[in-house]
Parts: structure tokens; C-alpha cells; sequence
């Protein structure tokens, strides 16, 4: 069976930040990964949560870090977003939902997905530092509820366990990029919607 790639690109510019994403659904194809947002952890979480999603994933980002990190990580999980929604178009033949348990060393957090149409996102991650690296701890659930919110999608994520906080923040996006490469993978029936209501846009 020929596997069709699901791109996008988005461009993205405002007078806080200036990004450029180009991003690849394709779980068949080798991957190419390079974020570069400025901000150390915040590549490191992107880059987690696409190799885990299989997807390719050029980020680039031009914030105005001499404020904080704040403008940076929500805008570039905006733009990522709406890269996901638009490179997955209709969302038919999928599985629509998906979910993952992800540990690393001590921490373990699971992740539910729902391609819904709907954005919402519930996010516990109990991080107890200010900062990990240059990103503040803050932010770190808001990236994924940014992220959500942009493409549509319910997301919720919990950390079950752990007492590292860069583990448990780094298994939470590894559990997100199972959970969402699980509910975007074939159904089975190419142009079935799932959903009762015979659409998921709304």
C-alpha cells in the first residue's frame, strides 16, 4: 500500500516571535528532526515529542528572549499546532483516539488523545522547580495545552509518578507522542469519520 505524506507549512509572525515550522506526518519515511527555538529544554521537549510521534520537524523560532520565555514556548506550540491540524487534514480513516504510558528511569505518565475537533487540555504534570534549564516549569504544561488548543485536539496527560523533574516533564512528551501517533495511524476504512455524528470539525 503507498503511504501518502501529510505535510505543512506554517509561518508564523508577530512582533514577540517569528517562526517557521515545516512538518511531516509520516511514520513510513526516515526522519529529519531540528528545532531550534532558542530556548535549550524547550528544543529538547520538541524534539522528544516529534521523534516519538515519528514525525519530521523543522522548528525555527526568533523570540524576544530578553523578556522571558514566555512569548517563545507558547507561540512556537501555537504554530505547531496549526501545522498538525493542516498537515492532517480531514481527520478520516484514523483512529481518532490514542493513548501511552511512557516511562523514563523513576517518572511514568500517561497520555490520552482524542482528535476531537474539540480543543481541550488537562495537564498535571507536579513540577516542583521554577526553572528546567532556561524554561520555566510554568510553561512546560501550557506548551501542550498551546499545542492542543491550536489543533484541536483533547488532550489530557498525567504524570503518575517520579520525582526528577526533567524526567517526569520528558516522559509526559514521550507520552504524548505515542498517544497522538496511535489516534492519527490508519483505521483500516480510508474515508470513514469517526465519530456518530459523521464530523469531527466541530
Amino acid at each position: 500500500m503507498t503511504q501518502t505524506t501529510k505535510t505543512a507549512t506554517i509561518s508564523r509572525k508577530t512582533n514577540e516571535t517569528d517562526i517557521h515550522v515545516n512538518l511531516a506526518l509520516d511514520q513510513y519515511q526516515a526522519q529529519s528532526i531540528e528545532v531550534n527555538t532558542g530556548v535549550g529544554f524547550l528544543d529538547h521537549m520538541l524534539h522528544a515529542l516529534a521523534k516519538h510521534s515519528r514525525w519530521s520537524l523543522t522548528l525555527t523560532c526568533k523570540g524576544d528572549l530578553h523578556i522571558d520565555d514566555h512569548h517563545t514556548a507558547e507561540d512556537c506550540a501555537i504554530a505547531l499546532g496549526y501545522a498538525f491540524k493542516q498537515a492532517l487534514g480531514p481527520p478520516t480513516g484514523i483512529k481518532r483516539f490514542g493513548y501511552a504510558y511512557a516511562p523514563l528511569d523513576e517518572a511514568l505518565s500517561r497520555a490520552v488523545v482524542d482528535v476531537s475537533g474539540r480543543p481541550h487540555a488537562v495537564v498535571e504534570l507536579g513540577l516542583k522547580r521554577e526553572k528546567i534549564g532556561d524554561l520555566s516549569c510554568e510553561m512546560i504544561p501550557h506548551v501542550i495545552e498551546s499545542f492542543a488548543t491550536s489543533a484541536g485536539l483533547t488532550v489530557h496527560v498525567d504524570v503518575i509518578r517520579g520525582f526528577n523533574d526533567h524526567h517526569r516533564a520528558e516522559s509526559a512528551f514521550k507520552a504524548l507522542a505515542v498517544a497522538l501517533r496511535e489516534a492519527i495511524s490508519p483505521s483500516g476504512a480510508p474515508n470513514d469519520v469517526p465519530s456518530t455524528k459523521g464530523t469531527l470539525t466541530a
